[in-house]
């Protein structure tokens, strides 16, 4: 029974910061992010990177792969709100 649940973990892991690409694309294809609040985008970002180093160092393989891949990615997503946030 306990192998499945680390799959579907695994997998779960490895999908969830996926959802960010449409995010990404959707930033590109409108070249705005005036949805999005910088201040949002930041602290997030603040406590994904604070958190990687703990699944960096843990035995958990799924927590390692998550924390590894939602940080490449929310990064991207950081990246194109402060490319195309309009200064004020």
């Amino acid at each position: 029974m306990g192998d499945w649940v680390g799959i579907v973990g695994t997998v779960a892991g490895v999908a969830l910061p996926l959802f960010n690409i449409p995010l990404i694309l959707k930033l590109v294809k409108r070249k705005s992010s005036e949805d999005f609040s910088r201040s949002w985008a930041l602290g997030v970002w603040v406590c994904i990177l604070l958190m990687t180093p703990q699944a960096l160092r843990s035995p958990d393989s799924t927590f390692r792969i998550y924390g590894i891949i939602n940080l490449v990615f929310f990064s991207g997503v950081v990246f194109f709100i402060l490319k195309y946030r309009k200064r004020a």
